[in-house]
């Protein structure tokens, strides 16, 4: 297994501590912190570059939800969890809206959490295992870079969900993909995002994909079930 460094943002001492030590015996190395100043300077050190950010949103010095806008403004190339007591719908969207790969409520077993982050990680995997470049008419993937080309040749960064979205969508192309499948491959079976939330995602990429006129590549709704990426060749 490689080693994933995790940076643990955590405010509950008790809870910090049992994580470090727990996925620290699973054989990640990990770093706690407790606050939004510790985490952007653990976050930016040069000896340690977390591929996964375990977050929580009520923190003493200001909201993990922005901060983790802060990150993914540096780097998109970490799998992000928001581990958070507070369990309304709005800040969960909020959550899962940004980019996060998923949002567990507190309490929380810690095996669930190990099965969460290894499904993850799992989707984090997929990405990175692509060509630099995939060329399609005048349209660009850089699934490894977290960004696409638009045919006017500007670059267009995207967020670990849309990437992952997008990988999916590529991955099954000779194939219809509902809406639950997306749910449940990229957030997982008991995730809270709802269909609004894969469509709002869709959307973006097709905007991407309508600056070329050829419509070499697009994704097809299929009414009641879910989307198809049509690659022309």
């Amino acid at each position: 297994m490689q080693c994933h460094q995790i940076l643990i943002v955590e405010d509950e001492a008790n809870l910090g501590t049992t994580l470090n030590e727990y996925l620290n015996d699973k054989g990640y190395k990990c770093r706690h912190v407790t606050n939004c100043e510790s985490a952007r300077n653990e976050f930016n050190i040069q000896d340690f570059r977390p591929t996964v950010v375990l977050m929580d949103i009520g923190l003493p010095d200001g909201d993990g939800i922005e901060l983790a806008k802060e990150f993914r403004k540096t780097r998109q190339d970490f799998v992000l969890i928001f581990l958070s007591a507070q369990n309304d719908p709005e800040t969960k969207y909020q959550g899962l809206e940004m980019g996060a790969e998923d949002y567990i409520t507190k309490p929380f077993d810690l095996r669930e959490l190990m099965i969460r982050l290894e499904k993850a990680l799992s989707n984090h995997k997929h990405l990175i295992e692509y060509q630099e470049e995939i060329k399609i008419s005048k349209l660009k993937i850089r699934f490894k870079k977290y960004e696409v080309v638009s045919a006017d040749n500007t670059v267009i960064p995207l967020g670990q969900k849309e990437c992952a979205i997008l990988e999916l969508l590529y991955r099954k192309s000779s194939q219809v993909v509902s809406r639950d499948e997306i749910i449940e491959k990229i957030w997982g079976a008991n995730a809270f995002p709802s269909n609004r939330t894969v469509d709002n995602y869709i959307v973006r990429l097709r905007k991407w994909m309508e600056t070329d006129a050829t419509e070499s590549l697009k994704i097809k709704s299929v009414r009641g079930v879910g989307y198809q990426l049509i690659i022309k060749v």
